[in-house]
Order: C-alpha cells, then structure tokens, then sequence
C-alpha cells in the first residue's frame, strides 16, 4: 500500500494547482488520480483542436442530462474533460473571473473569506497577464499566461462597433471586477499553444518528484475509517484494484459531476439515496449531490457578406497557410478561441451590474451538425444568463463506480432564466441588425427573421440552447447551519474529518464568468488553507 501526505483526486485545473503548491515546500508529497490519460495529442495542444477532442469518450466523460421539462424533454450532452488537465485540455480557453459582486454574493452567503477582495491576491498569483491591465487587479508572475487576441477579424470588429453605438462601450478589462462592457475576451494561449492547467502547474509540480500523476486510474470511492478519510481505492487500466494511503488528507478535485459521485459512492451524502443504491451511510449529508448550476447558451446565427470569415480560413485552399502561419508563430485562425468577443449587457437600464451575456464569433456551425462549418460566411451570436436560478442535482444509480450518474440541471426552470434568456436574444438580435453590422449583415438563418415573438423565441431557446460547460454547486459550500452545504469555508466535508472537496462543485453559485479562472483561485486558496497560510504571507 502506498502512502502520501496528500491523495488528490482529478487532475483537472484544481488538482493541478493543488499539487503544485502544495508540494512548494519540497518536503511534502501528493498523489494525483486522473481517470483520463496523458495530454500529449497534439489536438489538445493546438486551440482550433478542441472540435476532436470535446465529444466521444477519447479525452470526456460523455455525460448527457436526464430529459428536462423546461426544454419539452430534452436532453444535452454535457461533456466534462477525462484526461490529464481535465476541461483545461480540451475547452473554450477563455479567461474571465467574473464581477466582484459574484464573489462578494459567496461571502453574504455565510462563507468567510470567499469575497472579490479576499480571492484578489489568488487570481493574481496564478496569473502572467502579457498585455495591458491595472497591477492592482492583474498579476505579471504566475505560472498562467493570459494573452490577448492577436487574430483580428472586421466582423469582429464591426460586431464591437454596434455595441457601442447602443450605447455598450468598449470596455478596458473586463477582469477588474466590474463586467458592463464589450470586447475580446483574454485566453490562455501563448505562442499559438493551450496553456492547460497540467502544463502550467502540474508539470513543474512532476519535475520535484514530489507529485506522483497515476493517470488511468479510475477511483472507486473514498477508503473511510468511520467519520474518518484515510485513503482512496483505485482500478488501474489493466483493472487492478489498489489503495493510497494518505497521512494528512483526501482531496476530491474531480469535478461537479464526480466529486458529489464519489462522496455518494463512499457512504457520504443523502441517507435516502445512499439507502437505495445500497451504499452504507457513514456520515449523512443531504446537499451531496445538489444545487448543480450551468450555464445555458442560445446560439442565434446569421449569413454574412462582403467579408471571410472562420468558415472560410479553416477549410481548403485557405485553410494550409493558417497551418503554416500558425506553424511560424504568426496570427492564425487555428490559435484562436472558439468565441472570441463578448457584450455584457443590462435587460433593464436601470440595473448598477451587467445581467446579460452575449458571445459572438465570425463563424458559424451547419444547422444540426457538431463544429462542422458552415460552406457560406456566417457569424454567430449567442445569448445567456450569466447567474442562473436553475438547480438541478447529480445522483449515483448504484454502488458501481462504472455507472454514469443521474444528471439534471434543470435549464431555464426558473422564470428569471427564461426571461433574461429571451431579453438577451432579443439585444443579440438588435446587435446583428445595427447599421455598423449592414456591410457583413446578409441574413438571420437561426432561428431566422419570421421567428419574432416572445413564445417563440422561447421555443427556440428551448429547442436548440445548449450547455455552457460550466457544471458547478453540487458539494456547495455553506456554514453548518445551512443543511444543504457539504463543505465549510476552509473546504472540508462537514462530519468528515481528513477529506475536503476542492473544485467547481464547491461554489455556491455560478459566477458571470465561465468557470476556469474561478476553479484556479479556489484551488490557490486551499492550498493556504490546507497549509494554514494567508494569501498575503504567500504573495
């Protein structure tokens, strides 16, 4: 049996930053469990690959959700990264940490230390901004580039034109805190390469030969000594069965699908539930499993004119000189986010904060078909609400670790998501429809222009929304009063003594943001917990 200081589990954003830090003080050991395997294919290294790698069961786990009432009984697929860097290796790349009032909505809620102020020191210690923002909110020194785009497209451009003449401005650096704005989004690509969280700070944290990564190894559950975690069971590739041991503590990174999965699966979560799937209860905790959170995008799309577009540069005969562009180091379509520009809008003038979230990118996507282009320019314009009401829950169907778990957001439930849903398509088109766009604007293909009222627009939504990728809330992070939090505010499993869930599951609501960013400063801040540091003794 194999013994560490630190078992983590997931080698996804946080379980990368957590053996990093972690192992800092070259005394201390971790071991890090990734289901997924390595992150060498150079699809996952090239930021235009990510349409290979994002769907089958290669580099995700092929979640889909249960039929959803609010969407007339659908289901999504919500594919979550299985391989080393977790979603970091195979995802959008956008950098966006959210407004302040997010982190401050955490705080309000019971959780000391967790506002926009206190998580300030941890953004910035990941983070090697290159490009222009205030030292006060950006940081030059961590382990993460974070560039700019450097691949300029006039649609784009024309796109930001028409936000500003509605009165949106152009905004200097939406990572400050405050969002109102529209602009490009900043990523992680340096160089035209991804910049995963396993190459920023798992990589460094494997060369102090500290950190042991056991890729392929499917955990099984959390080994417990009554309230007690001591260690975690794993099958290996060949399905062997083993056990690591840890002296300090069990952290569970694996994400907001399989860390409430894996409490359920160890006798930790609803007593009900544990009951019937015939998992013996050793510590009864209702909320494992609950308050699942998602963002859900509309995607509304447009034949452009008079200009080339992402359709064309990445087929033949452009689509070779963007290889040998990208190949020299040079602006290329295939070193660019798969959504490049944003607008965050208000649905009332009267609100202080944005409450709107519009993507857009010069490309389009062939009506049904996954990330094939379209053979025509487009342009894409979605629409979300960036703090959904919507909960759902995830839930093991038995005590075989092999089976998918029950999954359910339960998108645009709530009356506030469809509304602001329906507000947000509604601006998505104004902005497609403004002069600045009549050069390119040819015409709205979905859901097209005879499609005008708010029951329609909502069936639209309904019919053809899709997942954000941004699963969060299910080990929600709460005071011991409220019965619904699985952790505390320094991330340990309420009743569990020697075990703590550190990743996006343990937020209690979604920020305005996607979600990456966010995952990397709450990892930041548990490794200070674990270590009983502050932030500014470790900056």
């Amino acid at each position: 049996m194999d013994i560490f200081d630190y078992v983590v589990v997931g080698a996804g954003a946080a379980g990368c930053v957590l053996a990093n830090r972690l192992t800092e003080d070259g005394v201390t050991s971790v071991c890090v469990l990734e289901a997924g395997g390595n992150d060498r294919h150079p699809f996952i290294a090239i930021p235009a690959g990510f349409v290979k790698t994002l769907y089958g069961d290669k580099f995700v786990w092929p979640f889909v959700t249960e039929p959803s009432e609010a969407l007339d009984g659908r289901t999504v697929a919500i594919p979550q990264g299985k391989v080393v860097g977790g979603s970091s290796s195979i995802n959008g790349m956008v950098y966006n940490r959210g407004q302040a009032a997010d982190f401050d909505t955490w705080a309000q809620m019971g959780n000391r230390g967790w506002g926009f102020d206190d998580l300030l020191p941890y953004f910035k210690r990941s983070e090697r901004r290159l490009g222009p923002g205030d030292d006060y909110f950006r940081g030059r020194t961590g382990e993460l580039p974070i560039t700019d785009l450097d691949w300029i497209n006039p649609l784009a451009e024309a796109f930001l034109d028409a936000a500003e003449g509605m009165g949106i401005p152009r905004t200097p650096d939406y990572n400050a805190g405050y969002q109102f704005g529209a602009g490009y989004f900043q990523r992680y690509i340096h160089e035209g390469k991804r910049v995963s969280a396993a190459k920023a700070f798992l990589r460094p944290a494997l060369r102090r030969q500290l950190t042991s990564l056991r890729s392929r190894a499917h955990v099984l559950n959390v080994v417990m000594d009554g309230c007690k975690a001591t260690g975690v069971r794993y099958r290996d590739g060949a399905g062997r069965e083993h056990v690591v041991q840890a002296r300090r503590e069990v952290i569970l990174s694996a994400g907001a699908v399989n860390s409430p999965k894996l409490l359920q699966l160890s006798g930790i979560g609803p007593a009900d539930l544990l009951n019937g799937i015939g998992v013996p209860v050793h510590v009864s905790l209702p909320g494992v499993g609950e308050n699942l959170r998602d963002h859900y995008s509309v995607r509304m799309t447009a034949r452009a004119r008079n200009v080339r577009t992402i359709n064309e540069y990445a087929r033949w005969p452009r689509l070779p000189w963007e290889v040998v562009k990208w190949l020299r180091g040079k602006p290329s379509v295939l070193a660019i986010c798969p959504t490049i520009a944003f607008v965050h809008g208000k649905s009332h003038p009267s609100l202080e904060e944005s409450d709107l979230r519009i993507l857009f990118t010069p490309g389009s996507y062939a009506d049904g078909r996954v990330y094939v282009l379209d053979d025509y320019p487009g342009m894409t314009c979605g629409a979300a609400q960036p703090r959904p009401e919507s909960s759902g829950y995830v839930r093991a169907v038995s005590r075989d670790p092999a089976d998918a778990p029950i999954v359910q957001p339960n998108y645009l439930a709530a009356e506030a998501d469809r509304r602001i849903t329906l507000a947000g398509l509604r601006l998505a088109r104004a902005l497609l429809n403004r002069p600045e766009l009549n050069a390119y604007f040819e015409s709205e293909t979905l859901p097209g222009a005879a499609v005008t009222t708010d029951d329609e627009l909502l069936d639209f939504a309904r019919r053809r929304g899709n997942t954000g990728y941004h699963l969060v809330g299910t080990c929600r992070m709460g005071p011991s009063t409220d019965q619904n939090a699985v952790v505390d505010d320094a991330l340990r499993v309420h009743g569990v003594e020697g075990l703590r869930v550190i990743d996006a599951s343990i937020m209690p609501m979604l920020p305005s943001a996607n979600t990456f960013a966010a995952t990397i400063a709450i990892a930041e801040k548990g490794a200070d917990l674990i270590r009983g540091r502050s932030a500014v003794a470790a900056s």
